[in-house]
């Protein structure tokens, strides 16, 4: 099986020593440090690991896990133990979504850098793969898997057992049948191509023939007007279906000759439909398609909150990682929390509390490092000072020397601005939001003012009062806080008030205050709480507010789990900023990473329309839409390779079932499912029709979620996807399943049809 993909491996000294395997020490903490045997398997695409050469060995990680290999000095542990250990012999392996990284170390430099080339040139590799390739690197882990002796071929009952692991249910006799079919060299055993065969009769897809041949006169090919009447007809792609017929032809037909006749063969249709071009998620809002110059306040941003934590609030771990993961998934906001540390140098942790702490030095050294690595539209760096006027001074300076040009500490013309710039004027800057001692009207006065440290006591007086309304709660530690700690409560530092442009933090009081008192560059936090009750009492309100000033919404301090609320409710509101715990995966996350999907993931989305007016009429909680409702119509049709809920658990198939949930206004929020298929993981098909009402689809966001059937318990989650309804493409489409963590399950998928029409009149409504 290793055959089919090490045939494009590229020849390489470093993947050939990493095959013969190496001792190296994982290291997990200060105090678990073990050496295990590591090695590259023969199909150059997994990894395993043995406590000793010749060991008993199980997968460590696919190179399809790994998102990038750093060196020894780039890691937060290794830096730790640099006394104990050699940085230069060290690296760590980054995986995606959440998974912890491993930190490893080698018996000498050389070691370390075959593992670092070798590993990168690989992950370079699966990153450029294309769909077939992906499909074979998916069957070589499976044959790995189901091999249980590993001499490269398998038995009818290692095929048996690999079915169950695969999610397939089958009847015995009609699986020998196929076996015996694809075991052309009649060994009684089937190798590489072999079992790619077996695999292909297994996943016949039935209901795409029927497709196929409905649209085909013949049956056997689309010819290009066939192929263009189904483009514009059921794939609703309008007058472009012509020229996109063609470049689809000549992108998935598998023949040269169909390819020169422009017709598509079934294998054509079905590489089609299974393709980026056949996706739900419609590719014009793949790249930055949106309008980029509109002022700040005109964008929801992808914001976190305590960004520093990888755990729980209470007692979990602050971590530099916290930030780098944040950037990388297209986070534009990011907190730091910043207490007085030892030697004078901050720290960043969740003050009164036991999580671990790290110093400012390091986190800003992250940021400079990581901000513009996923996207270049600008950074927020919402400080949230706790500290002393020495260390705010120590604060303004690592800001200044570390972040450099990327830095923005002035205005960017110079001049008083009339309104927040936009995210292209600010593309590669980092701004930061703070409190701010000054106006920017009273920056730019030109006569000279009294020293800034010597503050008229009403402005230091109105200092105490927003640090007090704005600080967010800190979750209290087992011991008591000290009762003199308001009153001791140090001023702000000039310096690090200069640093603060754009986004000056101010206390909310109403709306009318912020109106009579307030400027477009201030801006307010909010409680979840606090938020969801000014929704419901001034929800039109917060909608002006929100068309001039920025919002940020953060959770409850009583998520010490680091759980996350629904975000499309602040959403709904037109807040900008509305920060999630990262760390924390689960459906509110998906509607995160489902809004933000779009727009290149660059972390910007352009508010609708109705929520940039200063003049909207528009209430989140009562909204009139000037349109008909839309009616969604969604045919569940088929899945396809559903992965097993629980990998340990051999004998058991999954009864799969899809969901189908809205989430947008009130009204618009709804959710629907199929009935369940039952001991089918592999190709269920439910064939059934879901029907929604959309009042403001504008707003709404789509989640598809699979589930597996339990009547003892809850269902268990098996896949999902999210995206926003002004990005799904109508007709036949295949739905890309991904985990938890929002990491593709490929080759899992559901295959449906979606049809989007204006309400009739005389509906009921």
């Amino acid at each position: 099986m290793a055959s089919l993909l090490q045939g494009r491996l590229p020849i390489n000294q470093d993947l050939l020593l990493m095959q013969k395997g190496t001792m190296m020490r994982k290291v997990r903490s200060k105090s678990w440090k073990k050496l295990r045997y590591f090695r590259l398997q023969d199909d150059g695409m997994t990894v395993w690991h043995a406590r000793q050469a010749g060991g008993r060995a199980k997968p460590s990680f696919s190179i399809s896990d790994v998102d990038t290999v750093r060196e020894g000095h780039e890691s937060e542990l290794l830096r730790n133990l640099a006394e104990e250990l050699p940085l230069e012999q060290g690296f760590t392996i980054v995986f995606h979504g959440r998974r912890s990284n491993l930190d490893l170390v080698a018996n000498s430099v050389e070691e370390a850098q075959v593992w670092m080339q070798g590993l990168r040139l690989l992950v370079d590799f699966v990153t450029s793969m294309d769909q077939q390739e992906r499909l074979d690197q998916w069957l070589s882990d499976w044959f790995q898997r189901g091999d249980k002796n590993q001499d490269g071929r398998m038995s009818f009952r290692e095929v048996q057992r690999l079915l169950h692991l695969m999610n397939v249910e089958m009847d015995q006799e009609h699986a020998f049948q196929l076996f015996q079919t694809a075991d052309a060299s009649q060994s009684g055993t089937l190798e590489g191509e072999e079992f790619v065969n077996f695999y292909k009769s297994l996943t016949q897809r039935a209901e795409v023939q029927e497709l196929f041949e409905n649209f085909s006169s013949d049956g056997q090919k689309l010819t290009l007007l066939e192929f263009v009447d189904f483009l514009q007809e059921w794939q609703k792609e309008g007058e472009r279906a012509s020229d996109l017929a063609l470049e689809l032809i000549d992108r998935h037909e598998p023949s040269d000759s169909g390819k020169l006749r422009h017709v598509l063969s079934m294998d054509g249709f079905l590489s089609y439909l299974c393709s980026k071009d056949g996706d739900i998620f419609n590719p014009i809002c793949l790249p930055i398609y949106q309008d980029m110059t509109q002022p700040l306040n005109h964008y929801y941003i992808n914001s976190s909150h305590n960004t520093y934590l990888v755990g729980d609030q209470f007692c979990g771990q602050s971590s530099v990682e916290g930030y780098i993961r944040a950037l990388k998934r297209g986070c534009r906001c990011v907190e730091v929390d910043i207490w007085d540390g030892p030697s004078g140098e901050p720290i960043v942790y969740h003050g009164h509390t036991l999580t671990s702490r790290i110093p400012f030095k390091d986190v800003v050294t992250a940021i400079a490092q990581y901000a513009f690595q996923t996207s270049d539209y600008p950074v927020i760096l919402s400080l949230e000072n706790h500290c002393s006027w020495e260390q705010q001074e120590v604060i303004a300076h690592h800001l200044t020397e570390i972040l450099g040009e990327q830095l923005l500490s002035t205005t960017l013309d110079g001049q008083l601005p009339t309104q927040l710039p936009s995210p292209e004027e600010l593309r590669g800057k980092i701004l930061v939001k703070g409190k701010k001692l000054k106006t920017l009207e009273e920056d730019f006065e030109e006569e000279e003012e009294e020293p800034e440290s010597e503050l008229e006591g009403e402005q230091e007086a109105e200092l105490e009062l927003e640090a007090q309304f704005e600080s967010e709660p800190q979750e209290l530690s087992p011991r008591s806080k000290d009762k003199n700690e308001k009153k001791s409560k140090p001023i702000l530092c000039p310096s690090l008030s200069a640093l603060v442009v754009y986004l000056k933090a101010v206390s909310f009081y109403s709306f009318a205050h912020s109106r009579e008192h307030y400027r477009f560059y201030e801006m307010s936090s909010f409680s979840e709480a606090k938020a969801k009750s000014l929704i419901k009492e001034a929800g039109n309100e917060f909608v002006q507010h929100n068309t001039w000033q920025l919002s940020r919404v953060y959770p409850s301090g009583l998520r010490t789990d680091s759980s996350n609320y629904n975000p499309q409710e602040f959403w709904n509101a037109g807040c900008q900023m509305v920060a999630m715990n990262m760390q924390t995966a689960g459906l509110e996350m998906d509607l995160c990473d489902g809004l933000f999907r779009q727009n290149a993931g660059c972390g910007y989305v352009l508010k609708p329309d109705f929520l940039r007016d200063a003049q909207s009429s528009f209430h989140p909680e009562k909204p009139i839409s000037p349109f008909k409702a839309q009616v969604l119509l969604i045919k569940v049709i088929s899945g396809q390779q559903l992965p097993k809920v629980d990998k340990n658990k051999e004998g058991s198939i999954v009864d799969p079932l899809v969901r189908v949930e809205i989430f947008g206004v009130r009204p618009d929020t709804a959710r629907q499912e199929t009935s369940y298929v039952e001991n089918n993981g592999f190709n269920p098909y439910w064939g059934q029709t879901l029907c929604f009402r959309v009042l403001v689809p504008e707003l709404a966001l789509l989640r598809f979620v699979v589930k597996d059937y339990d009547w003892k318990s809850r269902n268990d989650f098996i896949g999902q996807y999210t995206l926003p309804w002004n990005c799904m493409q109508q007709g036949y489409r295949h739905i890309h399943l991904l985990s938890k963590d929002g990491i593709s399950l490929h080759p899992a998928s559901i295959f449906v049809h979606i049809c989007t029409q204006e309400e009739l009149e005389g509906a009921d409504s």
